[in-house]
């Protein structure tokens, strides 16, 4: 089994780190740059910022934040929200950020994958996609924060962002996203079948057991969580002993 990969999230509103149920009800939870400080000295392999009113209030990513993070700490930052541009892409990397995730964006303007890949490198695209069970039994992908359901079928829609360049996918199920009930172990095999990019799996961490199952046998390569982290639950370092304990290699 390839080394696993335990991702905290953080999503910041307003320039503070909320978190919610279901894109919804947000609550402060923290300070975006003590927090990350805080996971990185716990052994968090990456860290993900996204600026989650970004795309709805049409305006930039933060990118003083960006700046003061990475002076902060020395593992790799994703950050998405609010981007789309090449423009905003080569701010955000002058700031520091080693990837940047795409969602509405990409939507709306799928060669803009291509055209990061092409300048930055696939590694440099992180394709987020934020799905959601639709009436007609298929899963669709939603845009601006979970608001607005696109076009797009999720899988169909997975296999196009690798073929244009992405180098992984991000993906969140909005009927999990902060229930602490699990992951949907089912769909992150069938997505994990779908593509040959590394998958990170988001959306419903509530245990040790939770983020075991979806790296086994939901065989997502990363697992994203939040509330366990920013209410400690389950500190990274207590985490990544269990999982090794259950024959899983993390870091």
């Amino acid at each position: 089994m390839a080394v696993k990969r335990i991702i905290p999230c953080l999503d910041v509103h307003g320039g503070k780190t909320v978190k919610g149920v279901n894109f919804v009800d947000l609550k402060e939870v923290g300070d975006a740059v003590e927090l990350g400080r805080k996971y990185a000295s716990e052994g968090a392999d990456e860290l993900v910022y996204l600026d989650i009113s970004a795309t709805v209030e049409e305006r930039r990513t933060f990118t003083g934040l960006v700046e003061r993070l990475t002076a902060a700490i020395d593992i790799p930052l994703t950050v998405g929200g609010g981007i789309a541009s090449l423009d905003d892409v080569a701010r955000l990397r002058d700031a520091g950020a080693a990837r940047v995730s795409i969602n509405s964006a990409a939507i709306l303007t799928p060669q803009l994958i291509d055209d990061i890949a092409a300048r930055y490198g696939s590694d440099a695209v992180v394709a987020a996609i934020d799905g959601k069970f639709a009436a007609d039994g298929t899963w669709r992908v939603t845009t601006h924060g979970g608001t607005r359901i696109s076009d797009k079928e999720l899988f169909a829609w997975a296999r196009e962002v690798e073929q244009r360049g992405a180098g992984q996918i991000l993906f969140t199920s909005m009927e999990h996203d902060g229930t602490r009930k699990g992951y949907p172990i089912e769909l992150f095999a069938q997505l994990a079948d779908t593509v040959s990019i590394p998958v990170i799996a988001s959306g419903g961490a509530g245990s040790v057991a939770d983020i075991a199952e979806v790296l086994t046998s939901g065989r997502a390569d990363a697992a994203l969580a939040a509330s366990i982290f920013h209410y400690g639950e389950i500190p990274i370092p207590v985490l990544k002993r269990e999982l090794r304990a259950l024959g899983i290699d993390v870091n």
